[in-house]
């Protein structure tokens, strides 16, 4: 077994702006695993709102490359449990190496990850695109250059309300919102009925992480059904948000994974809660990662390489009617060149 990782820097189509930073390009780590004639790669995203840079994923990788090149594992779960304590401090770093190790792990066994998994590709839910923030005319803009049934429209601003009622006018295609962080929980209350009014089907994590009394009344008055993100990172946060919020978005990168992603969106579901999982701007490797498990989900961002210029790797391709999958085993996602 050999363990590799470079860094490929993703160039954005648009400055990508949500309430707490922009960025025009997006760096991002991919780990390559290699053994027994078989390849498998795996993503993850810097990011510096969680601290997670190339510099301390690659670190974190590099304390864990003999365990991970002796082999001595027999599945992905087992490799993550291995690793759980070399990675407790960077979930980034362990997403990427445990996606290349299920990729490669489906690929030895003969078939795609979800076949694996035992999950029905025809039922997954069509993913939204994202519309970040800019001018109310960028963003009419960009809805215009991608005509798609689901909008997320990011929030966080002085005039979030009239941005919704503008961006009405020009279609009428689902809106979801995300004020990552930004409100209040008077203005999430307030907002929700106008929101729910101008066709939003749901708000993402409207409160700052923390703010639990906040959320209690926001999931209590709220005319809209409220999803968390930033305050459900890791598998303990589950619980926590139940009775909080009417479903989680599980990011892979934040979660270290698709092994505990997978049993996140179990847990939730056994909880009653809505399943979404959204992503990081990853290239085709990692949102190819996403469809796989999809089939899972009431939900999915998985727009992430739509919103790049160039992307060094192909594997799904996505249209508003269907996901088509790539030919080979596993994952499936390869990279250019």
């Amino acid at each position: 077994m050999k363990l590799t990782y470079f860094v490929e820097d993703l160039p954005l189509k648009h400055t990508f702006t949500i309430a707490h930073q922009s960025r025009d390009i997006q760096d991002t780590l991919i780990v390559k695993l290699e053994g027994d004639g078989f390849i498998g790669f795996g993503e993850s995203t810097t990011n510096p709102f969680y601290g997670m840079t190339v510099e301390n994923m690659t670190a974190t990788l590099d304390k864990f490359k003999s365990v991970v090149e002796a082999g001595e594992w027999e599945s992905p779960e087992q490799l993550w449990e291995l690793g759980r304590s070399n990675f407790q401090t960077n979930p980034f770093s362990q997403c990427a190496l445990d996606m290349a190790a299920w990729d490669w792990f489906s690929k030895k066994k003969g078939k795609k990850l979800y076949e694996f998994l035992s999950l029905d590709p025809a039922t997954i839910p069509t993913t939204n695109f994202t519309i970040g923030i800019d001018t109310v005319a960028k963003m009419v803009e960009k809805m215009k250059e991608v005509h798609w049934p689901i909008y997320k429209i990011k929030l966080g601003t002085s005039d979030d309300l009239a941005i919704v009622r503008e961006l009405r006018k020009h279609t009428d295609a689902i809106f979801r919102i995300d004020a990552n962080c930004a409100w209040t929980a008077d203005q999430a209350i307030e907002y929700s009925g106008e929101l729910k009014k101008l066709g939003v089907e749901f708000m993402e994590q409207p409160l700052g992480k923390d703010d639990l009394e906040g959320m209690k009344e926001v999931f209590k008055y709220s005319q809209l059904p409220v999803i968390a993100d930033e305050s459900c990172i890791v598998e303990s946060d589950v619980k926590k948000c139940h009775g909080l919020f009417h479903g989680i978005n599980v990011k892979l990168v934040k979660a270290g994974g698709i092994t505990p992603g997978l049993r996140m969106i179990h847990e939730a579901k056994s909880l009653g809660m809505k399943t979404m999982v959204g992503c990081m701007t990853e290239s085709s490797i990692g949102i190819t990662a996403i469809a796989h498990i999809a089939p899972l989900l009431d939900y999915v961002d998985m727009d992430g390489a739509m919103l790049l210029s160039k992307d060094p790797a192909k594997g799904v391709t996505i249209t508003p009617e269907k996901v088509t999958f790539p030919e080979g085993n596993g994952i499936g996602a390869e990279m250019i060149g």
